[in-house]
């Protein structure tokens, strides 16, 4: 996966607050092929929930850090 292919799209499902766990749709048109599952006040929630999932690779965990900026896990 490229990080690239998906910038826009991260950055539309970034939380302005919180961390929104999204996940990745191969079949999609390649222009929205992320979606949100569920959002997030605590990051160890998210990444807990990542962690349940059977292919971690295809999850990320999406937010803003004190700077303003995107982030990706």
């Amino acid at each position: 996966m490229s990080n690239n292919r998906f910038e826009k799209e991260k950055i539309e499902l970034t939380p302005d607050t919180g961390f929104n766990l999204v996940g990745i749709d191969y079949f999609a048109d390649s222009e929205n092929q992320l979606y949100l599952i569920e959002h997030f006040q605590m990051y160890q929630d998210a990444l807990n929930a990542k962690k349940d999932r059977k292919n971690q690779e295809e999850y990320f965990v999406l937010y803003k850090d004190q700077n303003n900026e995107f982030y990706s896990r």
